[in-house]
């Protein structure tokens, strides 16, 4: 469903403390991804998830990702109404992100559903 908060990121440093902390608080189990950086999903409800990442070090602030029906018309909404959006990233297998701010400043994410997602050309 668009609009539903589908994932959101928690950045973290040290990884290792911030899965302790969030798993020790909700009996949250994380599995590793691999990545040129730490991501450590948790499911923590049906369609929901969240990771502890290092992806951006000092970062502070969990960055919410909302779903949307088609990720290349989502983010040109953002950007038609003053926020700035990424051009949108497959994640293999998963889907499409694309991470925005919106006109005050606002960090968040649109994600796309899409199995078929490819590999990432570098």
């Amino acid at each position: 469903m668009a609009g539903q908060i589908v994932h959101f990121e928690i950045p973290a440093d040290d990884t290792g403390a911030g899965q302790a902390f969030w798993g020790s608080l909700f009996g949250w189990k994380f599995e590793a991804y691999p990545g040129p950086f730490e991501y450590h999903m948790t499911r923590i409800g049906e369609q929901t998830g969240a990771a502890i990442t290092n992806m951006e070090p000092g970062k502070r602030g969990t960055r919410a990702y909302f779903s949307v029906d088609e990720i290349n018309a989502g983010a040109a909404r953002v950007r038609e109404l003053g926020g700035q959006a990424a051009d949108p990233m497959p994640v293999p297998g998963m889907g499409w992100f694309s991470t925005c701010t919106d006109p005050q400043g606002n960090e968040f994410g649109l994600w796309q559903n899409d199995e078929a997602a490819p590999t990432p050309e570098m």
